[in-house]
């Protein structure tokens, strides 16, 4: 009887054939999403949104112990 070759498989080389393996199914089920920016109005985007007598910098001023304005 013959002796057959002794083939060596060692776990890092498993690994990297099982991650190569779930790396391509997950490429291949992937679709690519068209990426669509909304249009932005320039008047909102420079409009002043800090408002310095709002509640919110009122209460973070008095918790923060500011001195008072």
């Amino acid at each position: 009887m013959k002796e057959r070759p002794r083939t060596v498989v060692r776990r890092r080389d498993l690994l990297g054939l099982v991650l190569a393996g779930v790396g391509a199914a997950v490429a291949d089920t992937v679709e690519a999403e068209s990426a669509v920016a909304k249009s932005v109005d320039l008047k909102d985007k420079r409009k002043a949104r800090y408002q310095a007598n709002s509640a919110e910098v009122r209460n973070f001023y008095r918790v923060n112990s500011y001195p008072v304005r």
